[in-house]
């Protein structure tokens, strides 16, 4: 049997979370939230993903910050990690890129653009 691919989404906005959830399950993934960046942390250091989805605006940690702790600790390190924030500017984007996010997408998104980055990402890891 296949092993499902497991997939954090950190984000505050809970209708895109649910949106993005429903998405990703019906192609076989399964699916964790949590809806700020201190949550997100404890929740990937927790229950290890595959991926995370992360946002950069929340209100109580920045995810600029959460990626940072995640490439600070052994355990989340190694965990890639797709932005996806309504900060699109190339300074955003570059920085997200410089900290260690393997992808960065901007709001609003395109569904199948977000699916074809997670598979290339999970190619990538074997």
């Amino acid at each position: 049997m296949e092993k499902k691919h497991k997939i954090a989404v950190i984000d505050d906005d809970k209708g895109l979370c649910e949106t993005i959830g429903s998405f990703l399950e019906s192609r076989g993934f399964i699916v964790i939230f949590a809806h700020g960046g201190k949550d997100g942390f404890e929740l990937v250091k927790k229950d290890i993903p595959d991926i995370v989805i992360l946002d950069i605006t929340m209100p109580d940690m920045d995810g600029r910050d959460v990626l940072i702790q995640m490439k600070k600790d052994a355990a989340t390190r190694g965990i890639p990690v797709i932005i996806l924030t309504g900060r699109g500017e190339q300074y955003d984007r570059s920085y997200g890129i410089q900290l260690g996010a393997d992808e960065y997408i901007s709001k609003p998104y395109d569904s199948s653009l977000l699916l074809h980055h997670v598979q290339n990402i999970l190619a990538k890891k074997g």
